[in-house]
């Protein structure tokens, strides 16, 4: 009999039974069945929620039923079939609509089985500032109608280049606007001859601008027209003895060809169409592959870049069983088992064509690509559609453009062999460290190490930050930064107490209800293999106590000491679990390693504290404040113009030329301050 008087506990809630396999079959098939006959994008989800695959169609419902509908054995569709838990369709109008969305999805959803490339940064330009003496600037953002821009460029190297060019043969200006208004007498780029000087008025406003005319028409690739106008104003000034003049004319010119010469171009080769080309080489090796891109602006090769894209094995295989296992709902013909080199060869095409679909959907591209691989006429239409632009694909040129892609395959091979070359290196780095802490690990790509560093400058501004190690490299996205607070400036004891609290309570409950290697919902943090600390017995004492709290298991902590006269080399590893001290030899693979992971904690933590310590000294705060001006930003606003007073003081033209920052964001960044 219960007593009255005791609090009856709630009861609780029905928890619905988890779906039955069988189930989950029958609700997928159902909703396959559902499916319109229209085009769109699908996408796979397993039972954590994390995207499988993502695709388009011409036609949903038979698509996405060759997937259930078909006994797939063993194969990678039937890895992948059997672990799809529910599935979403978007329908859309065309097939130029459905590939834009399904690659943007893939952009943003990194899928397990599709190839992803990963290019966060945007394209650099050289820009022409609208000016009544125009000056040459290097930009990378967004682009107007203000200003004139050339480009896009493989690197901000090439862009450099291209205006150490300019300042030699037109001598056009690079100082800032607000420099140029306040000269008196001509600056260093005068007396070297890489400006003409305007700024104190030694060019006439219509000679400066004819210069600029030349610097326009030799960017749009009309590099002989303009040598030919040199020749003629050379020819002038001599017939009426003035040989200074027709002198450094004459070295325009000799620079000039010099440039014509280094890049090789046969101008009888090119139309007027075909002076904008960027040359496509691919190349898979060693379950890796690369795509070099080499762009070729106004008939001059600027230069290449390689792009190494994620999950090549699994997305080319699967589409490698795709191509003769699914048919769109029809029955699939018999079909000859391939080579080795044709499985090859289709890997390549497959990696070629995500990339074009990936890159040229933000990225506009030229009306001529050359490639060393064909590519379905269906991806270059679609691509012609929502680009705007008639795109003309090359795969056997002749003539120059061979030249340039038998360059971009060549770059290519050399590129993915330097990967697999420092990837292996990597991966030895990596077993000598785990072999030198006799560590039991079984997967050496998933092993993790994060590193914590107290930073600050007599107690102020105190910072500490964890790094993160895994997959053989420094994961600079899993970085974290943590402002100490409420304990006294210059303890780092307490500080590392505190940090190393703050990162592992949340996992430590995760790891008692859930397992040893808990993930936190949302985020890529997990309990590490490993935690280094930066110093000796005081913050590994430190991190015995938080993780004997915690329930952690001690022999994950170790500390990084500096050794005799703090040399580097000398390091000595301290345990938390009573071991003795390590003392590894200064030439040991796992000491370098562990001495680059410290290293990269340090720097890492000096770099915020010195932010978090401007911030309080010069009142950056005011920038903080700002919507989209993030601490890489904010930094970058402060170096440039000297603190908060001197991007104050700036305008908005000014503001939008530091790395990074729109038009846009000057704009709010300019009405914040004002």
């Amino acid at each position: 009999m219960s007593d009255p008087d005791l609090p009856v506990p709630p009861a609780e809630p029905d928890r619905p039974e988890p779906e039955s396999s069988a189930a989950a079959r029958e609700r997928l098939l159902a909703e396959v069945a559902a499916l319109p006959g229209l085009p769109g994008v699908y996408r796979y989800f397993d039972a954590q929620g994390q995207v499988l695959y993502v695709g388009k169609a011409r036609d949903l419902r038979k698509r996405v039923s060759s997937y259930f509908h078909k006994d797939l054995g063993g194969t990678r569709i039937g890895v992948m079939v059997s672990r799809i838990a529910r599935l979403e369709t978007t329908v859309v109008r065309t097939e130029a609509e459905a590939l834009l969305l399904e690659n943007n999805l893939i952009k943003a959803l990194n899928p397990r089985f599709n190839i992803l490339f990963r290019d966060d940064k945007s394209y650099p330009y050289l820009k022409l500032v609208t000016h009544r003496f125009p000056r040459v600037a290097y930009y990378r953002g967004s682009v107007d109608r203000k200003h004139r821009y050339f480009g896009p460029y493989p690197g901000a190297w090439a862009v450099k280049e291209t205006i150490q060019l300019i300042q030699k043969v037109f001598r056009l200006r690079t100082c800032e606007d607000t420099v140029f208004a306040n000269r008196s007498r001509p600056c260093l780029l005068y007396q070297i001859h890489r400006c003409s000087g305007p700024c104190v008025g030694f060019i006439s406003a219509e000679d400066y601008a004819r210069d600029v005319r030349d610097t326009e028409r030799f960017l749009l690739g009309e590099q002989q027209q303009v040598i030919d106008e040199l020749q003629g104003q050379m020819m002038a000034h001599s017939e009426v003895l003035e040989f200074e003049r027709a002198a450094e004319l004459r070295n325009r010119i000799s620079a000039l060809a010099r440039v014509l010469h280094q890049q090789s171009v046969d101008e009888s080769s090119l139309s007027g169409a075909g002076k904008d080309v960027d040359i496509l080489a691919v190349k898979v090796a060693g379950g890796r592959a690369c795509v070099n891109l080499a762009m070729v602006r106004g008939g001059r090769h600027l230069g290449d870049r390689a792009f190494f894209p994620a999950h090549v094995d699994d997305a080319t295989a699967l589409a490698a069983e795709e191509s003769t296992a699914l048919d769109e709902g029809e029955p699939a013909p018999a079909h000859e088992p391939l080579t080795a080199d044709q499985r090859l060869w289709n890997a390549e095409q497959q990696v070629m064509q995500a990339f074009m679909a990936q890159h040229y959907l933000h990225s506009p591209p030229p009306p001529l690509l050359v490639l060393s691989h064909p590519v379905d006429r269906e991806l270059l239409s679609a691509l012609c559609v929502q680009t705007g632009v008639k795109i003309v694909a090359q795969h056997q040129p002749r003539e120059q453009r061979r030249i340039w892609l038998d360059m971009a395959v060549k770059g290519c091979e050399l590129a993915l062999a330097r990967l697999l070359s420092e990837e292996g290196s990597q991966r030895e780095r990596t077993r000598a460290m785990v072999d030198a802490l006799d560590l039991a690990i079984d997967d050496l790509d998933t092993f993790r190490v994060e590193c914590f560093d107290i930073s600050h400058t007599a107690g102020e501004a105190t910072q500490a930050s964890c790094v993160v190690y895994e997959n053989h490299r420094m994961q600079n996205a899993q970085y974290r930064r943590f402002n100490i607070e409420g304990v006294t400036g210059g303890d780092d004891y307490a500080a590392m107490k505190q940090v190393l609290t703050r990162r592992y309570a949340k996992l430590a409950e995760l790891a008692s209800a859930e397992g040893p290697q808990p993930t936190v919902p949302g985020a890529k943090a997990r309990l590490p293999d490993l935690v280094l600390v930066d110093g000796g017995r005081g913050q590994v004492a430190m991190a015995r106590e938080v993780f004997g709290e915690l329930g952690l298991d001690l022999s994950l902590i170790a500390g990084v000491e500096k050794g005799e006269g703090r040399k580097v080399g000398l390091e000595e590893l301290v345990f938390a679990d009573g071991r003795d001290k390590l003392s590894l030899p200064p030439d040991s693979a796992a000491l370098m390693l562990i001495a680059q992971i410290r290293d990269e904690a340090h720097r890492f933590a000096i770099t915020g504290m010195r932010a978090k310590r401007a911030s309080v000294r010069t009142g950056g705060s005011r920038l903080e404040d700002i919507a989209g001006v993030g601490p890489k930003k904010r930094a970058k606003l402060l170096q440039r113009f000297g603190g908060v007073r001197g991007v104050t003081a700036a305008s908005v033209d000014d503001l939008a030329t530091v790395e990074g920052i729109s038009k846009e964001l000057a704009e709010d960044i300019y009405r914040a301050l004002h």
